[in-house]
């Protein structure tokens, strides 16, 4: 691994975007705890997860990572988490049953609870208070008491993590991702839109197609792939006394992972040159991705790579990019001119949501649909163009029948947006938008996996 590197050499290096804990002796207290507790990954699944976004980068399979702008405690249920992961696998059912490649799924779950802002500060009615920077680790009211950053809270956000992936790992391998559920996968209340008829089609031919092979002899005994799936989780490593807490030497290669989730990435506010973030991650085993907005140039993009990959691990590294659906067709070429000129090995995943927030007029932010499957037809559109590879998704979505994204097919509109208004961040896909999404993303696939047939015939 890195040379030169301890999971605290991060504290070396300029740290932004980190919390001001008013109590030193707190914060050690609780990542001292942390540091006692047992991993919530294993070095061996993020090596897994590495080998499969490997085949992404190569073509061979495409990436979907979805889930909360922000976990919050209030939000914590069951049902919640369900919900989403039942969307994410209509989501992959579609896009595999389209593309007829694999599908790499990996939640914006078990651990998305810190987020960058804007400035340390906020001002409403003349009282000015730090921002709200995640359950992780303050709380959204907007009271002094609320506001100030709370190590206590670090230890709440390992539980539900940890709470969380236990759940998703009995029904990502006991029988609720089973193939043949396909059809109760469906929420009920996505009946009205047109999508949910096209998805009960889709899945009209998985069944036939499974009952063909159970005749052939071939089921869930014989292929365990048709009864289970492998999920991962992800987050920003944005608050590194987290992270580091939960860092830990695999005891069989010696390399050093972060246990709090499989795949960790960089932000667009952490990735500067000389950034603590940055120092961190380059010593971390698991694969990781790096947001890359208007503001990157080539030659800070090569470095940041050859800071991060020095060996070129093919799957080590993911490019999130984030532009806007009127900068994508101009600012992406020269970034993926960049890359295949040099050579490296590197998943580019389409984050649509980040670069298309605008506010409504009764002062919602919201993210209009149009815009966010605009820059989605442009990133394909550039890859295309640049004969590069067009890998993955990456949107901030919900199970839950919620009205923060304005557009889709069961039209939300910018009045509605108060009806069932719930992120603590940025406003969200619903289930609905989610799988209309998925099977717009099939129909681009699918002229991507024709259009590589005829060039290499």
């Amino acid at each position: 691994m890195a040379a030169k590197w301890a999971p605290e050499s991060w504290t070396k290096a300029e740290a932004r975007q980190l919390p001001d804990y008013p109590d030193a002796a707190a914060l050690d207290a609780a990542t001292t705890q942390l540091g006692s507790f047992p991993p919530l990954v294993f070095a061996g699944e993020a090596r897994n997860l590495t080998e499969a976004l490997a085949d992404v980068a190569a073509g061979k399979a495409f990436l979907l990572q979805g889930g909360d702008c922000a976990e919050s405690f209030a939000e914590f249920h069951p049902n919640n988490i369900r919900d989403t992961f039942r969307v994410i696998l209509q989501m992959a059912v579609v896009l595999t049953y389209a593309s007829k490649l694999p599908v790499v799924k990996l939640g914006r779950m078990a651990g998305q609870f810190a987020k960058p802002r804007s400035a340390p500060t906020e001002t409403i009615d003349g009282v000015e208070l730090p921002s709200y920077r995640g359950d992780n680790v303050n709380d959204i009211a907007f009271t002094p008491e609320a506001r100030t950053p709370d190590p206590q809270r670090m230890l709440r956000a390992y539980s539900q993590s940890a709470a969380t992936l236990n759940l998703l790992r009995a029904f990502a391998q006991g029988g609720y991702a089973n193939l043949h559920q396909v059809h109760r996968w469906t929420h009920d209340f996505m009946g009205r839109s047109p999508w949910a008829k096209k998805y009960a089609e889709t899945a009209d031919r998985i069944g036939d197609a499974l009952e063909f092979m159970h005749a052939c002899g071939i089921n869930a005994d014989s292929v365990p792939q048709l009864s289970a799936t492998q999920f991962y989780t992800s987050h920003e490593a944005l608050l590194l006394p987290y992270e580091q807490a939960l860092t830990r030497q695999d005891s069989l290669t010696g390399d050093w992972y972060d246990t709090s989730a499989h795949f960790l990435w960089i932000g667009d506010r952490t990735r500067f040159t000389g950034s603590a973030h940055v120092e961190f991650l380059r010593g971390i085993g698991n694969p990781i991705g790096v947001k890359c907005g208007p503001s990157l140039e080539p030659d800070e993009l090569l470095r940041m790579l050859d800071t991060l990959n020095p060996a070129r691990v093919p799957g080590r590294m993911t490019l999130i990019t984030r532009y806007g659906h009127e900068k994508i067709e101009a600012g992406l070429p020269k970034l993926v001119r960049a890359v295949l000129r040099e050579g490296h090995p590197v998943v580019w995943s389409c984050d649509p949501m980040h670069g298309n927030v605008i506010k409504a007029a009764n002062g919602y932010k919201t993210r209009p649909f149009e815009r966010i499957l605009a820059e989605v037809r442009g990133f394909f559109a550039v890859h295309r163009a640049e004969g590069s590879i067009a890998g993955g998704i990456h949107a901030e979505m919900t199970g839950q029948n919620v009205t923060e994204c304005t557009g889709g097919a069961v039209a939300v509109t910018e009045q509605s947006l108060a009806d069932r208004y719930h992120t603590h961040c940025d406003p969200r896909l619903n289930a609905s938008q989610s799988l209309e999404l998925a099977f717009l993303l099939a129909e681009m696939l699918n002229r991507e996996m024709a259009e590589r047939k005829k060039a290499a015939a």
